[in-house]
């Protein structure tokens, strides 16, 4: 009995998990059916005998009747079957004859009409065959909704199938440059490991932390390294993931997620761009039924609704846009501790290219302190991509292991744009450019506070630009001060400005140069308080701190005209004063046209070289005096 209930539900089973191939079998049976009544039309067996069925042309069959050969006829639209006197039955086609039936009846032939169709056939065709296959083409979307999004009113709501399950092995050893967010999750790896530690002393462990930092700089790492670590369940979906375009599916899908991670607590639930679902409601006009806003009071309700001490689940989310959070989600409770993943400093980028070199033959000469300078402001991601593209280099060339001049080149290649050999550029422009780029060389050397040169080329980059001047600051800077920014804006203008005084006439080529110029002295003003047109009066506030968002402006068209009439002059300040350096220095210029014009690439040693040379010949008073330790070491050393 009991292996015949098994037996009953492997069948029940197969016709749940198989429903279309059910309904292929029950339409075939259906048409056969159907056929197999279409063809007793009622006269098959008053017409067919033992004898064969032969078609004929309609004159023969006329010429059979005339010699009596034919016994009875019954005609139809389209055809005319005849039973002969030899016990045959014959067909033709019909054909309009008008003298047929006063044949048939001079001859004393039984004749009458039939149909070619059937009531059923017709049914069968025109109404139920339709209805079916509408029928199983909606089962066969109603089975891949089913499976793809799992159970549910046609499976909408579950979440089961979009969150992603799984025990890490990444480990902090696989994280580097962030070791001050490191020290911030140490804990929540140690409580889950040893929870009765905290639990003994009456301490709660933050049920939430919120990584927040720039893209690129490792959070999602972070987050798996908490779980590789604890050896805990890590459960991730993006945030995106919740919403749906059903009202309740967001809502249900937080339910799904948070009910999965309680069932294997101690574990960690990860949320990826948290800010697509908790963005903060009074940001606008939201209404009451609003599926987001479902979705955060759900979410909210969960991480205020399970009991820490019994089942350990931490929430950590992601996001580089914090200050469009909701309050509700920052409070202590939920989210309670914020940490910082930033960008990378000089010893964190070295670290970070040793954890990615480990699966790179890397060549012994390589200097990762030079590589760590180049790539100032780059997040871990960026360098991630540098070591990948430089292997790539360097398998393209042939070569057994990565060198430095690979990995050099591929910091350029993220930076500035790929090399392109294949642009031709022609003498007179090529002679702009190597006095443009010069020009800026130059001024980052002499002045006060600017980022010293690392390289000046004139070989094309990237879409458009024909050189560059690759600028490296001594050390990580988190600040700058006003002579910093105005040292900036000099290094800007001097392309420009080398293109007035040494070609007599301007280019296009410094459109990229004047926009940025224009922007840090209108932010000197409108934001740092730099100037005494607005004095300390804040005219623009920044949207967003990791993405480099758009400002928002608040001040009057008064305002804007002084601050207009202030950039404008500050600009022409700066550029008579480049000016002025550049003549002054105008030997040291052309010296630097010529080794770039003949070798198109130099070094940024080989710029102060020159510069020191030009110095001396000159009797001028050095200004490279304020270079860097390891700058004049490295000097010493070429």
């Amino acid at each position: 009995m009991n292996k015949k209930e098994n037996n009953n539900g492997d069948n029940n089973g197969f016709f749940n998990k198989n429903p279309i191939l059910i309904f292929a079998i029950f339409s075939i049976v259906i048409v056969l059916l159907f056929r197999s009544f279409g063809s007793s039309d009622g006269i098959g067996q008053n017409l067919t005998n033992n004898g064969a069925t032969k078609t004929i042309a309609y004159s023969d069959f006329k010429e059979m009747i005339k010699q009596k050969r034919i016994t009875q006829v019954y005609i139809s639209d389209a055809t005319i079957k005849a039973s002969g006197s030899d016990g045959n039955l014959y067909v033709t086609k019909r054909v309009s004859d008008p003298t047929l039936v006063p044949t048939l009846e001079s001859n004393n032939i039984v004749y009458s009409a039939y149909s070619d169709t059937n009531f059923l056939s017709d049914l069968l065709f025109s109404w139920v065959l339709p209805v079916f296959i509408f029928f199983g083409i909606w089962m066969f979307l109603a089975s891949r909704m089913q499976r793809s999004m799992g159970s549910g009113i046609l499976g909408i709501g579950s979440a089961k199938k979009l969150i992603n399950s799984e025990k890490p092995k990444v480990t902090f050893n696989d994280v580097a440059g962030v070791e001050e967010a490191k020290e911030e999750v140490v804990e929540i790896v140690d409580y889950l490991k040893n929870p009765d530690k905290y639990l003994r002393l009456g301490a709660k462990i933050p049920k939430g932390i919120l990584l927040v930092g720039p893209p690129g700089t490792g959070k999602t790492l972070l987050a798996r390294a908490v779980a590789g670590e604890a050896d805990v369940p890590f459960f991730s979906m993006s945030a995106s993931s919740f919403i749906e375009m059903f009202v309740g599916v967001g809502a249900s899908r937080v339910r799904d997620l948070f009910e999965s991670a309680k069932k294997e607590s101690p574990a960690i639930v990860f949320i990826d761009e948290i800010d697509a679902i908790g963005k903060s409601r009074n940001s606008g006009p939201m209404g009451g039924n609003d599926e987001r806003e479902q979705t955060l009071n759900q979410l909210l309700s969960e991480m205020d609704g399970f009991d820490a001490d019994k089942s350990p689940v931490i929430v950590i989310a992601a996001t580089n846009r914090p200050e469009i959070l909701d309050a509700a989600l920052l409070r202590p409770g939920r989210f309670d501790r914020q940490v910082l993943v930033d960008k990378p400093d000089f010893k964190g980028r070295i670290e970070i290219l040793k954890v990615h070199m480990k699966d790179v033959k890397i060549s012994d000469n390589v200097d990762l302190e030079e590589i760590g300078r180049l790539t100032t402001g780059l997040a871990g991601a960026d360098l991630q991509n540098i070591i990948n593209e430089a292997a790539l280099l360097a398998g393209r060339n042939s070569k057994k292991v990565v060198e430095q001049a690979d990995l050099i080149e591929a910091v350029e290649r993220s930076i500035a744009g790929l090399e392109k050999k294949s642009r031709r550029v022609n003498k007179k422009e090529k002679r702009i450019v190597t006095y443009h780029e010069s020009g800026h060389a130059l001024l980052a050397e002499v002045t006060k506070g600017a980022k010293k040169v690392s390289k000046v080329s004139v070989v094309p980059r990237g879409l458009a630009a024909l050189g560059y001047t690759l600028n490296t600051p001594e050390e990580n800077k988190f600040m700058m001060q006003k002579h910093e920014l105005l040292a900036e804006v000099d290094v800007l203008l001097a392309g420009r400005a080398a293109e007035e005084v040494f070609i007599k006439e301007i280019s296009t080529g410094a459109s990229n140069d004047l926009e940025r110029a224009t922007d840090i002295i209108k932010a000197m003003v409108s934001m740092y308080g730099m100037s005494d047109v607005a004095g300390l009066m804040v005219l623009e506030k920044q949207r967003n701190n990791f993405l480099g968002g758009q400002t928002i402006k608040d001040y009057s068209d008064n305002m804007a005209q002084k601050v207009d009439e202030f950039v404008k002059n500050m600009l022409s300040e700066r550029y008579n004063a480049v000016l002025d350096t550049l003549k002054t220095y105008s030997g040291a210029i052309e010296d630097m046209v010529v080794a770039l014009y003949e070798e198109e690439t130099i070094e940024g040693a080989r710029v102060r070289e020159i510069i020191r040379a030009y110095e001396e010949r000159s009797g001028l008073e050095s200004r490279l005096s304020d270079e860097s330790d390891d700058e004049k070491k490295g000097v010493k050393e070429a």
